[in-house]
């Protein structure tokens, strides 16, 4: 029998001292700041209806160590807020790296879910509409700027002890 045991390279994590006041932030806020952003930089698939299976779904995603979260649903053909008295249908939960990991690209989606450092929970099948669309996406040259902003902090959050 073979034994082999894995060894786990502890993540970088958001210092818990900026995460404090971050939490104090309404979730509604947060939300609302996120689908205005990712309204503009997906406004091609939503025009096309790509992010259709999120219509009367809510997801909830959670940034553990900044203590952020936001829910979204799809309202009219555009990404909105959701409220946050309902219960999600799906749920994403990660650290702010492996979140920054996956919008730079640094990291591809399996890789990411099968160890676990993004967690699904909730409709396994919306999960899959959610990790197959960003699989698809080639948002690279839309992002401009802000890939290299989000770029700089994954080198600077993988620098953190």
């Amino acid at each position: 029998m073979n034994n082999v045991i894995h060894s786990r390279t502890p993540q970088p994590k958001f210092p818990a001292p900026l995460a404090w006041p971050l939490g104090l932030i309404p979730t509604r806020l947060n939300s609302a700041i996120l689908v205005k952003l990712l309204n503009r930089l997906f406004a091609p698939e939503l025009a096309d209806g790509e992010l259709d299976f999120l219509a009367g779904r809510q997801m909830l995603i959670k940034v553990a160590d900044a203590r952020l979260s936001y829910r979204i649903t799809l309202e009219d053909g555009l990404l909105a807020s959701a409220d946050n008295g309902q219960r999600e249908d799906l749920s994403i939960e990660g650290n702010i790296y492996d979140f920054l990991l996956l919008a730079t690209r640094r990291e591809d989606t399996d890789t990411l879910f099968f160890n676990r450092r993004l967690k699904l929970g909730g409709d396994t099948e919306l999960g899959l509409y959610v990790k197959n669309f960003l699989d698809g996406m080639e948002i690279e040259g839309r992002m401009g700027p802000l890939l290299k902003l989000l770029n700089g902090a994954a080198l600077v959050m993988a620098r953190l002890p």
